[in-house]
């Protein structure tokens, strides 16, 4: 009989058998801790839409000290309140103990009639440096697919006031600006965490001490396992609780409450400072891109504030001071002709004539040869090749209308048809009376900068083009009257 098995049957059999001095299905009657009205007043602020009859609430339970009692408080306080509780754990596999803190957190829900979840996640090629981070990463993104499997629109997790504390001394000393200064908040809506702008993450506990939340361990004797990782300071964070913060509460006892409301300060500068970007970004964004002239008339400061705050708005991870810098100097500084590309992990910078543009990083080229289809009379075609959609709309009957032409859709439908990337030398003619022209010259005249071209497909028709993305249909093959179809490609 395996380890494993041996450790899941004596955590299930414990959760069934050793009796608190409160039962299991009642942790809610202790209505006067400190953790236990946190959580009610967390309830309480959650949108409408949270808090409705049967709403999921998802809570990240790792079987150690504080999610264990955020769980048991949660199994009273949320289903009194009419709602769905799930338990997520996340199984890293760093731990020759992490199979046993599993069965644990198993056995555990189904003692408490609480719906669990699990996934298994692998870090692979993470230098030791970077565990911390990885894990950290890697399990919140976990835990919003969990959370969209089940249906979980909020997710509760247990950091505390120490946790507070340890976060903003740790970004202090990293030299972060004022989002990692502001520290954790209350709820926070963690699209690039949890891969979901609709999860709303929410701590309950931020201002509840860690010796209040041990204390209702104790009091309830809730089981729970014991991480050996939270005592190894090689991690940054576990250096800082064992070897610092002893310090700092010898000689200034309370820091934590302290930190917190510092904390509280810095977000709301933080949200003033959001304010002045939204307004920058309003006179000098058009469309898709900002306009560089625009961007001169502000300050240096105002400038990296508006650019933190886009690269936010499209999900990007906030850059360094000194990248920052550099990509000001070369949007800058470059001839007006040139046309200049910063790269960022999540996308890149581009300068074209006096605009700037944000794209995401697209490592991987459009297939050369293509890919064929036929049309079957559907409205649109995904072409992730090309990060885009074809939109091929019906229109017209038996009228004529020579505004709006199109291709007849008996002959489409007749075609061997196939997207493809440029080869050189394809010509397309706008209109009846119009010279057909080079995609380059039609590119330039639309406006369409340099880089955006690759991903711009043709609609082949056997092998004539009759649709160039970004330019339009090929008149020679067009037809005013009768049912027919435009083609029109929208970039994703």
């Amino acid at each position: 009989m395996s380890l494993a098995f041996l450790l899941f049957f004596a955590c299930f059999f414990a959760c069934f058998v050793t009796r608190s001095p409160m039962s299991d299905s009642d942790f809610s009657v202790e209505t006067d801790s400190e953790p236990t009205r946190a959580l009610r007043a967390t309830l309480a602020a959650l949108p409408t839409n949270a808090r409705a009859d049967g709403a999921v609430l998802a809570v990240a339970y790792s079987g150690g000290v504080d999610s264990s009692a955020l769980l048991a408080v949660a199994a009273g306080v949320v289903r009194q309140a009419g709602w769905r509780l799930l338990a997520l754990h996340v199984h890293h596999g760093l731990s020759p103990h992490a199979d046993a803190w599993l069965a644990h957190c198993q056995a555990r829900c189904a003692a408490l009639g609480i719906d669990f979840a699990a996934e298994r996640v692998v870090l692979e090629g993470v230098a030791d440096s970077g565990v911390e981070e990885a894990a950290r990463l890697a399990r919140y993104a976990a835990l919003g697919r969990m959370c969209r499997s089940h249906g979980a629109s909020v997710l509760l997790t247990a950091h505390h006031q120490d946790d507070q504390a340890e976060t903003i001394l740790l970004q202090l000393l990293r030299g972060a600006g004022l989002a990692g200064l502001s520290g954790m908040q209350r709820f926070h809506h963690a699209a690039a965490l949890l891969g979901d702008a609709d999860i709303l993450l929410a701590r309950p506990w931020l201002e509840i001490a860690r010796a209040d939340i041990e204390r209702y361990l104790r009091r309830h004797a809730v089981p729970h396992i014991e991480d050996e990782s939270n005592a190894d300071a090689r991690y940054a964070r576990n250096a800082l609780r064992h070897q610092v913060m002893p310090a700092l509460a010898a000689a200034f006892p309370g820091f934590q409450t302290r930190l917190a409301r510092g904390a509280g300060h810095v977000q709301d500068a933080h949200v003033l400072m959001r304010e002045v970007a939204a307004g920058d970004l309003a006179l000098c964004a058009r469309e898709d891109h900002l306009l560089l002239p625009a961007l001169r008339r502000l300050s240096e400061l105002r400038f990296h504030n508006l650019m933190r705050y886009w690269f936010g708005l499209r999900g990007m991870r906030m850059p360094s001071a000194a990248w920052m810098q550099e990509m000001r100097s070369q949007l800058m500084q470059a001839g007006e002709e040139a046309q200049v590309c910063v790269t960022h992990p999540d996308g890149e910078i581009h300068r074209y004539r006096d605009r700037v543009f944000l794209a995401p990083r697209r490592l991987m080229p459009p297939p050369e040869d293509g890919i064929g289809w036929r049309w079957e009379g559907q409205a649109s075609l995904a072409v992730p090749a090309w990060h885009g959609v074809l939109h091929l709309e019906r229109i017209g009957g038996g009228e004529t209308d020579e505004r709006a032409p199109g291709f007849a859709s008996d002959w489409l439908a007749a075609q061997i048809l196939s997207v493809r990337p440029r080869s050189g030398g394809e010509r397309i003619k706008l209109g009846p009376t119009r010279p057909a022209r080079s995609l380059k010259q039609h590119y330039q005249s639309a406006d369409v900068p340099a880089w955006q071209r690759t991903w711009l497909p043709l609609i082949y028709a056997g092998e004539t083009p009759i649709f160039a993305a970004g330019i339009g249909m090929d008149a020679a093959h067009l037809v005013t009257s009768g049912e027919r179809v435009r083609m029109r490609w929208e970039r994703r």
